[in-house]
């Protein structure tokens, strides 16, 4: 390991980042390191702004990922190297403002009956009546369900922070039959070894296939689900305070965007609301 390295990894370190966070700002300091063949601090402002016109023209990265080397970059020079913000400036990049795709309860039921097999029937019909990231599922434990106070507790979410969900009766039924046929001894959905909690890439793998599998084209990535949970209770009349708290969100401005993606009352009836009048044919000349 090099100095320069260690020394990023322990400014990342004092200020509290998730082992996810230091794997992404390494990845993307690496790459450029790897581009040029050079130590990232004998390079130029230039060659970085190359690089990443390299990775957006070139490699065709998303926006996200694109974003995540900005932010890799900017801790490197100006909070570890130090480097003059004003001498050496690399531009923030404009958030994307994008609404989640959300599937109708009836899809969400097709896409859970459509799991191949019943681990993992569990672990996305968790995931929508819990509303969990992916992260917090898969590191979901048994003594974390608490059955007698109907919720699940979440230890360490996004943001290192705890809180409670809720345990639906029917998932609570749904997970002891689950855990009567499977007996999970610490990890809830355990991956190869009951000692593992089961990969990120395995879980996306099952929404996937499920979600083929059922015929659905909405949604890209298991978070659908979540997206769902926190709709579906918007739309039943749940207030936007408790789905927050549920969520996990730090601002309800963030809980505030699932308004847009509801199905509205006037949606069961949209002749109601037909606004377009259609003229009579003009006559034939």
């Amino acid at each position: 390991m090099t100095e320069l390295r260690q020394r990023m990894i322990d400014e990342m370190t004092l200020r509290g980042f998730s082992p996810k966070t230091h794997e992404s700002y390494l990845g993307a300091v690496t790459g450029l390191a790897c581009f040029y063949k050079q130590p990232p601090d004998k390079l130029s402002l230039e060659q970085v702004r190359q690089y990443l016109l390299h990775l957006e023209r070139e490699r065709h990265l998303s926006w996200s990922s694109l974003n995540v080397a900005v932010s890799g970059f900017r801790f490197l020079y100006f909070k570890t190297l130090k480097w003059d913000l004003d001498a050496m400036e690399i531009p923030k990049r404009k958030s994307q403002s994008r609404l989640p795709e959300v599937l109708s309860r009836e899809e969400v039921e097709q896409l859970l009956a459509a799991a191949d097999n019943e681990k993992h029937r569990m672990l996305l019909t968790t995931c929508y009546a819990a509303g969990l990231r992916l992260n917090e599922l898969i590191h979901l434990r048994v003594s974390d369900i608490d059955g007698a106070r109907m919720s699940i507790r979440v230890e360490q979410g996004k943001g290192r922070k705890d809180r409670y969900t809720i345990l639906s009766p029917r998932l609570r039924e749904e997970l002891r039959a689950y855990w009567k046929t499977h007996r999970p001894k610490h990890w809830l959905f355990p991956g190869k070894s009951q000692d593992v909690a089961l990969h990120e890439t395995a879980a996306q793998r099952a929404y996937t296939k499920a979600k083929q599998r059922a015929g659905i084209q909405k949604g890209h990535g298991i978070h659908t689900l979540r997206h769902c949970f926190a709709t579906h209770l918007l739309e039943m009349g749940v207030d936007l305070p408790t789905i927050q708290a549920l969520m996990g969100h730090t601002s309800i401005t963030t809980t505030m965007r699932y308004i847009q993606v509801r199905q509205h009352p006037f949606m069961g009836n949209p002749g109601k609301f037909d606004l377009l009048v259609v003229p009579p044919a003009l006559p034939r000349t």
